[in-house]
């Protein structure tokens, strides 16, 4: 299955946030929405960097809670990788499992089209699975 189909159909806004926010406005909207990234946009740069909890963590630990006045800028995750829509999900989950992160831009054409998260393509692969494991059941009870 290509990413394009798995965000297909979707709803809803992608959040992001400003790489001039603070990073306590960035937590704020982490934490509103109950999601664990934004996208960050810069200057005309549709993603700039991906602000995520863990940077969050990071940044707290090497500056403090002074860090909450700082710019999402100075604490993003940059530069970014991202996939397109026509790759597979298999491949973007493997990416993510190479690389230790945990959201991902879908880029078409320079813009982003989707954020997806791991938790996205684990459901997806479930799906999968559990769909072959009936097929294989009704195979073997038909023959």
């Amino acid at each position: 299955m290509t990413i394009a189909r798995l965000i297909a159909g979707r709803s809803g806004p992608v959040w992001k946030i400003s790489a001039e926010a603070s990073v306590a406005d960035a937590i704020n909207l982490l934490a509103e929405h109950r999601i664990g990234a934004l996208p960050v946009e810069d200057a005309g740069v549709d993603v700039a960097g991906i602000f995520s909890e863990r940077d969050v963590l990071y940044a707290l630990r090497r500056h403090g809670a002074e860090v909450l006045q700082r710019k999402v800028r100075d604490v993003m995750t940059a530069p970014v990788i991202s996939v397109s829509p026509d790759q597979s999900a298999l491949e973007a989950l493997a990416l993510m499992t190479r690389r230790r992160f945990r959201h991902l831009p879908v880029v078409d054409g320079g813009r982003m089209v989707a954020f997806i998260s791991i938790g996205d393509l684990v459901k997806y692969r479930i799906e999968r699975i559990e769909a072959e494991a009936d097929a294989m059941r009704s195979f073997i009870q038909s023959a």
